[in-house]
């Protein structure tokens, strides 16, 4: 009895824990969307059409967004290797790449 409380409790903390990001993903969107209609930063179509392709052979994992210093940060993987390329958000400008 008490090892199925222990693995409700375990799988109900899991189940919170799987929500927190998508809860941050959506804080992001709001953020990016709202600088974007406000002429702050280019969108993320438009980051991911000049980024994208350039990155051939890898496979696209998907974006973030930092609206404290409008930077979109944007995943890839190639085979076990993760990839992280930062664009500043105003002008479109890879800022870095590691």
């Amino acid at each position: 009895m008490l090892n199925r409380k222990k693995f409700l409790s375990l799988a109900m903390l899991a189940a919170i824990a799987a929500t927190l990001p998508a809860e941050a993903r959506r804080g992001e969107q709001d953020d990016a969307r709202e600088d974007w209609q406000n002429g702050k930063v280019k969108s993320l179509r438009e980051i991911e059409g000049t980024v994208v392709p350039r990155m051939r052979g890898m496979q696209y994992l998907g974006p973030e967004y930092d609206p404290t210093a409008q930077v979109y940060r944007l995943k890839f993987i190639n085979k076990d290797r993760v990839i992280f390329v930062d664009v500043d958000g105003r002008t479109g400008s890879v800022l870095r790449q590691r």
